[in-house]
């Protein structure tokens, strides 16, 4: 562990910071290294909000997109080229101790700076940048370009003096699919600060009265979601689940907060016949998260990629709540033997499983304090942010 204070720089290439996915990483690690005594200030798109007083340096402005960057997008070419030479800017400005990179695009632009003034690099892995961009639909994986993004990839994750990664998942696919070094990998797992994601956050008639002005029915069970909306984060399968689920019960809504593609998959619930069961919030601000979240009776995590995170589940945990989930690795790593698992991809069975455990009193509220449990003693920020010192003075020494 490192004795001083230290002046570390994050470069976040994304519209940092927004509320979801990610962007939590990045700011709540920014927070736990500064409650250790440390000086964090984060290079960032032109675009995005604020976050609890972070420092925050911000590319120029491009005149042709002024809308946050969500997932892969032909716009990032020019938004890190820009954010590669402000980094610069700053870096040569402040001279950190350590520059913290999160995504592979945070990484690449990073290596100049790295190089040319010899400062250590960590690298915040979050999944495979070509899975990624293949779950986005941005890149064919039999298409010309794979087999060269796939090989930008690897020299990405073997340039840094150290990586983090989210899970033991992805500390296999590092080793194994691009030869990274065991001994240069960590893994600091997504967290929570369960003070703030609890149960208790609400009062009953503030739930009731939260609930109502959403539209959902006072008596009604209800199935909350919180993340992007996408295909990759099975948003199309769990509109399909709803729809098997009220075709022999009328007493369950759907809570499903996130975004982009609102109005999309809002036709689309109303195609299946299923709108009146369901409730799109559209972007839900970080801080009101906890609120919304206790509306749920079960939590459902219906994520199809196999190389991402899944911290969302975390904040489910955290409040309490039952979680139903595809049964992933990474799932599994998360929830152990307190989540409820259903086939990857078959909506029959998420559709029998998330309607059993609605019926199942008791078992929601076992399930649901030992996830509360587990959650605050293995995935909170506090020990993350220890374990992100310990790396840097790894990289430092």
């Amino acid at each position: 562990m490192t004795g001083r204070s230290l002046n570390v720089l994050m470069v976040a290439p994304t519209s940092f910071f927004s509320s979801y996915g990610g962007h939590i990483r990045i700011a709540e690690e920014a927070d736990a290294l500064k409650l250790l005594g440390h000086r964090v200030k984060v290079v960032t798109y032109h675009t995005g909000g604020a976050w609890n007083g972070l420092p925050i340096e911000r590319t120029l402005r491009v005149p042709w997109r002024s809308d946050a960057e969500v997932g892969s997008s032909r716009h990032k070419v020019a938004f890190d080229a820009l954010l590669g030479i402000k980094l610069m800017q700053v870096a040569l400005s402040e001279r950190p101790d350590i520059i913290h990179a999160h995504m592979h695009e945070g990484a690449l632009v990073s290596l100049p700076v790295h190089g040319l003034l010899r400062i250590p690099l960590v690298f915040d892995f979050q999944g495979s940048l070509t899975s990624e961009m293949v779950d986005h639909r941005f890149l064919n994986p039999r298409g010309v370009l794979y087999g060269p993004a796939r090989r930008l990839e690897t020299m990405i994750n073997n340039a840094p003096n150290a990586l983090i990664a989210s899970s033991q998942r992805a500390v296999r696919l590092l080793r194994e699919a691009y030869g990274c070094r065991a001994k240069s990998i960590t893994v600091v797992p997504d967290g929570v600060n369960p003070d703030f994601f609890s149960p208790g956050v609400i009062s009953a008639d503030e739930r009731a009265a939260l609930k109502a002005r959403l539209g959902i029915p006072a008596h009604h069970k209800v199935v909350v979601y919180l993340g992007l909306l996408a295909p990759y984060q099975g948003t199309e399968l769990l509109l399909q689940t709803a729809a098997e689920i009220t075709r022999t019960r009328c007493d369950v809504h759907f809570l499903i907060m996130g975004y982009p593609g609102v109005d999309v998959y809002r036709a689309r619930a109303q195609q299946l016949g299923v709108d009146r069961f369901c409730t799109f919030t559209g972007k839900i601000n970080y801080l009101d998260a906890p609120r919304h979240l206790a509306l749920g009776d079960v939590a459902v995590a219906p994520k199809l990629s196999a190389t991402e995170g899944l911290g969302k589940v975390l904040n489910y945990m955290s409040m309490a709540l039952p979680t139903v989930a595809f049964d992933t690795e990474v799932a599994r790593e998360y929830l152990d033997a307190w989540g409820v698992y259903a086939e990857p991809g078959d909506v029959m069975q998420l559709a029998r499983t998330l309607s059993a455990l609605l019926d199942d009193g008791p078992r929601c509220i076992a399930l649901g304090a030992a996830l509360r449990e587990r959650v605050a003693s293995h995935f909170t920020w506090q020990q993350a942010g220890q374990r992100i010192v310990d790396v840097y003075a790894q990289c430092l020494a």
